[in-house]
């Protein structure tokens, strides 16, 4: 699977300030991170807000996308839930012309074992052809997905072809990368933590602060999948502290703030989620001004 290898962005959902959908806006987007060396967009996934996406404004958002991209970079759709009924419902019904892959967060709220991840992953493997990446992201789905079931999952099933890891635990990646096959990616979820995972072997990253600085993040693990630890780490230097300040309060809160400064797209987000607090506006302005 090399169209997942390299950076990744979880792209944000434009709005306008009547909090619709801004079109010009996502399109903005994704021509700056085609542009500047993003290897493939992630679509609906949580930082796109797709907890209060309507399924019409999805349907829209990915046409959207599609036609802007014009087959220029692979695409990478979220479609996931705890309803693994209605997951397969989804993955057996919809059109995915134009799609790569599909990106499938893991069962939230419902707290499953570790044989009810596994049998949730199976079922989907078993209703689509397209490549799934298994998302594991405990902090949002409230328990963990063991490496031991995501290594279950990656010889188990051909369709299933990488993990984006995101429990911010390098020794979990570590596991991850000890025993995986050959050919299955693990991909960091964690800004913070995706050089050092590139060069202990990793295959990249999902990113979200990706798509703001998408030619120099996208540089940096470049030169992290080339081993030139030196030069890559010169760019994570620079980019620490806006790492930090966009997962400060609230994803994506935070990103659109800088994306707002960088004249990409407003920064409203939608209930329950808030605009970043001005004391953060304010330290992210002053990084971007410097950058």
């Amino acid at each position: 699977m090399q169209k997942f290898i390299g950076t990744g962005v979880a792209l944000v959902t434009p709005f306008n300030n009547d909090l619709s959908v801004d079109v010009e806006a996502l399109i903005n987007l994704v021509n700056f991170n085609i542009e500047n060396g993003t290897n493939y967009l992630v679509i609906n996934g949580t930082t796109a807000e797709s907890a209060t996406i309507t399924k019409e404004e999805k349907q829209l958002i990915i046409d959207v996308i599609i036609k802007a991209n014009n087959k220029r970079v692979p695409l990478v759709l979220g479609v996931g839930g705890n309803n693994t009924l209605e997951v397969v419902k989804e993955l057996k019904t919809r059109d995915f012309t134009g799609i790569d892959g599909i990106l499938s967060v893991a069962p939230y709220y419902s707290k499953p074992t570790q044989e009810g991840f596994y049998q949730h992953y199976k079922a989907l493997s078993e209703a689509t052809e397209l490549p799934i990446i298994l998302y594991n992201v405990p902090g949002r789905t409230a328990k963990n997905m063991e490496p031991a079931t995501t290594l279950r999952l990656a010889k188990d099933f051909s369709n299933i072809v990488a993990v984006k890891e995101a429990g911010n635990n390098q020794q979990q990646y570590n596991a991850l990368l000890k025993d995986k096959p050959e050919d299955f990616l693990i991909i960091s979820g964690d800004d913070d933590l995706a050089l050092g995972v590139t060069l202990a072997g990793g295959s990249g990253v999902i990113s979200v602060i990706g798509q703001a600085y998408p030619a120099e993040f996208s540089k940096m693990i470049q030169l992290g999948l080339e081993g030139k630890n030196k030069e890559a780490y010169k760019i994570h230097f620079k980019m620490m502290d806006v790492v930090d300040y966009i997962f400060e309060e609230n994803n994506p809160a935070g990103i659109k703030t800088v994306l707002q400064e960088l004249n990409i797209c407003k920064n409203d987000v939608r209930l329950p989620l808030v605009k970043a607090s001005e004391q953060l506006h304010t330290k992210i302005l002053n990084y971007v001004k410097a950058f």
